[in-house]
């Protein structure tokens, strides 16, 4: 009993006897029984998390932050990935994680069809989406559209007339929300809304994007709605003759990793995956513990890092019309 007591950290046992009991434990290499356990508590002290197969950056740091945050409280995470976006790999991605007696489940979910899904998740499984749009139970998101608000407040504040959006694709509700807030920024300032590019993040789509806009008259400034897809409008950019920011200004979205060693280092958006990870948790204990569902929305402002692609316009309108003349060589 005692050494139940230290195991399930129980504050009836004095501390000298916890730290005799722990030293034996390490002494003899014990390990808990977790499949025991489970049978005395009912808890198996695993969630599930249910993600699209990917390896781009947001999601995959997602699920890093999700994984961080429930070992922090003590539980282990079973993944199960979704081989296609469908309702149908949905529920049996639901259903290999409910055979695996998971007490929730946290899933993520970037589409609008996984969304829709969730209607159907029955009302006794703890459940809580990440980035599901408006979806019918407990949420927590980054709030996309301000960052696209912001990353467009700043450009226009530098003295761009507009600003042209490299989005990204349109099933997705990051893509959504920051085409909204770009559009919101624009109207709000009475701006031409450029007609958008339309990219699938990857950097060889946003190379291709930006290939087009710079046909473009008056192209002063983009925003990208990521970081991976501004890679290759920076690219393209300078492969055209282009310089960032001095005929035009970039900003992209997510601030992964390599943002700052671009050239030039690029201006972004930052999300805050750690507090999406911890606050996703939250919720979804409240339910493991008997709280009844419901249609909960936490949204996390995401931070604006301005580095060195974006600055005041210069003679961009005419430096990027002869750009687009040159001779040009597409990159393997």
């Amino acid at each position: 009993m005692t050494v139940s007591r230290v195991i399930n950290d129980q504050p009836t046992v004095s501390q000298v006897t916890r730290q005799r009991v722990l030293a034996a434990m390490t002494e003899l290499g014990y390990r808990p029984n977790v499949a025991a356990r489970a049978l005395v508590t009912g808890r198996t002290r695993t969630l599930g998390v249910v993600s699209i197969d990917t390896t781009l950056y947001g999601p995959a740091s997602m699920l890093l932050a999700i994984e961080r945050a429930a070992r922090d409280i003590g539980y282990a995470i079973s993944i199960a990935s979704l081989p296609s976006v469908d309702r149908r790999s949905f529920g049996e991605a639901f259903e290999a994680l409910m055979a695996q007696a998971v007490e929730g489940i946290i899933a993520i979910t970037p589409h609008t069809s996984t969304t829709t899904a969730l209607r159907h998740v029955p009302k006794d499984i703890p459940v809580v989406a990440v980035e599901g749009g408006r979806a019918p139970v407990p949420t927590v998101a980054v709030d996309q559209r301000l960052g696209a608000r912001l990353a467009t407040e700043h450009l226009l504040s530098l003295g761009h007339r507009s600003v042209a959006h490299i989005a990204g694709p349109g099933d997705w509700h990051e893509a959504q929300e920051r085409e909204r807030g770009w559009r919101d920024a624009l109207t709000d300032a009475e701006r031409e809304i450029p007609e958008l590019v339309r990219g699938d993040w990857s950097p060889r789509s946003g190379y291709e994007a930006a290939r087009r806009l710079i046909g473009q008259p008056d192209l002063t400034a983009i925003f990208v709605a990521n970081d991976q897809m501004a890679i290759g409008a920076l690219r393209a950019l300078s492969a055209a003759g282009i310089p960032v920011p001095e005929q035009v200004s970039v900003v992209g979205f997510d601030d992964i990793p390599e943002a700052e060693f671009f050239t030039p280092p690029l201006t972004t958006l930052r999300q805050e995956f750690g507090e999406v990870g911890r606050q996703s948790l939250a919720l979804l204990m409240e339910q493991v513990d008997g709280a009844p569902r419901s249609r909960r929305r936490i949204v996390i402002p995401p931070e604006f890092i301005v580095r060195e692609s974006t600055g005041a316009p210069g003679l961009a309108s005419s430096g990027a019309r002869s750009a687009a003349r040159q001779p040009h060589r597409t990159p393997r």
